[in-house]
């Protein structure tokens, strides 16, 4: 019997929208779904016991940051990171190559692999295809990602084309050393926002799909009109009946949308990162609380959440956290955010399931200050 499959409960007549389930050995995963980034193996800010009680199912670490510190020896040594950092739960690494092209100090990219300073430390480090699935069996997550190589918006056609070709070629040494069944590698799809590479990209990646496929490269720069664009140019090339992982993608607006395009599973720091500087996302927009307006403001974040932080703080007191640099106001913060995420896609979920997507989607819009629909085309 497979440890990892996909059940389909029910695809949206009038778009890409559906829903799913994901069964794991640590769990089954509802999708769509929103999954809490826990980069350093903590969602920053939130007990595990708090994300339990708000619903989420899944959580992501980043491989990067972990092999930097404490080191994936030290997490194999502990039990992997579901005893490492007690969470009983699934659990999905990236590959760390996102990372590796955007924080640390570049020193040369080759087809055999990555040469980098550590922004740690400025250590020097190479890392293979298969030294990054070495790493990801170390921390021992449930899902796991292929290396691949991240260009960013602005890079040309050809760029973009090399960065793909090193990215499939990447993909298929990351499957040939890949052999531990107890988790699912994904690969990933890249192309920047070019249709005709992403097209290539996603039909070379097809063979090796076998328990779910990500999209990365996207949210890095470009209009959201743009993105929406590139998904709508793929959607109806997707394999069927694997889950659709839309990498970095967080912000609501980016979460409905991408669901009417075909994606079952999203993650973003967004939440617990806008949170620490003070801002909430509620069902009527931003907050933001360190705002003066908000001095003697004795109402709740948003009288629509039912969170911890809704039902017993008014935004004076959260302003008044923020402002004198407690901590406590961006753990309160984030996990009203991460709380709103998971509801507004527990909500996205059952419009599936009850067939009222489009008007879920026009309530959303409707209420929202700061996001408008993408224009018709």
């Amino acid at each position: 019997m497979e440890k990892f499959s996909y059940e389909i409960i029910k695809q949206d007549e009038h778009s890409g929208a559906r829903a799913g389930v994901l069964h794991t050995p640590h769990g089954d995963i509802p999708t769509p779904i929103y999954m809490p980034v826990g980069t350093q193996a903590t969602v920053k800010g939130v007990f595990p016991r708090d994300l339990e009680e708000i619903g989420a199912k899944i959580i992501l670490a980043n491989t990067y940051h972990l092999y930097m510190r404490p080191g994936d020896e030290i997490v194999k040594k502990a039990g992997g990171l579901h005893k490492f950092m007690n969470w009983d739960h699934p659990i999905l690494t990236d590959s760390g190559g996102f990372q590796v092209f955007s924080l640390a100090k570049l020193n040369d990219i080759k087809d055999e692999g990555v040469m980098f300073q550590s922004n740690v430390d400025g250590s020097r480090h190479f890392i293979t295809p298969e030294r990054a699935i070495e790493i990801e069996n170390n921390l021992g997550a449930d899902i796991i990602m292929a290396f691949d190589e991240c260009s960013p918006f602005g890079y040309d056609h050809e760029k973009s084309r090399v960065a793909m070709e090193r990215t499939l070629h990447w993909l298929d040494r990351c499957c040939k050393y890949h052999n531990n069944d107890e988790q699912a590698l994904f690969p990933i799809v890249q192309g920047n926002v070019f249709k005709d590479l992403r097209a290539q990209s996603l039909e070379r990646t097809k063979p090796y799909v076998k328990y779910g496929m990500g999209i990365g490269g996207l949210s890095v720069g470009e209009p959201k009109e743009v993105m929406y664009d590139v998904l709508d140019s793929m959607l109806p090339f997707y394999p069927q009946y694997v889950p659709r992982y839309l990498m970095g993608v967080g912000s609501p607006d980016c979460l409905i949308e991408g669901t009417l395009r075909g994606i079952d599973m999203f993650d973003c720091v967004l939440a617990t990162r806008i949170a620490r500087n003070g801002t909430a996302l509620t069902s009527r927009g931003k907050v933001v609380v360190r705002n003066g307006i908000y001095k003697e403001d004795f109402t709740p974040l948003d009288d629509e959440c039912d969170c911890y932080c809704c039902k017993h703080y008014t935004k004076a007191y959260l302003r008044h956290m923020i402002n004198v640099g407690e901590m406590m106001g961006g753990m309160l913060l984030s996990l009203h955010n991460t709380h709103y995420l998971l509801k507004l896609m527990r909500g996205m979920r059952e419009a599936i399931l009850g067939d009222y997507v489009a008007e879920y989607v026009a309530e959303f819009y409707a209420k929202q200050n700061d996001y408008a629909p993408p224009a018709a085309k």
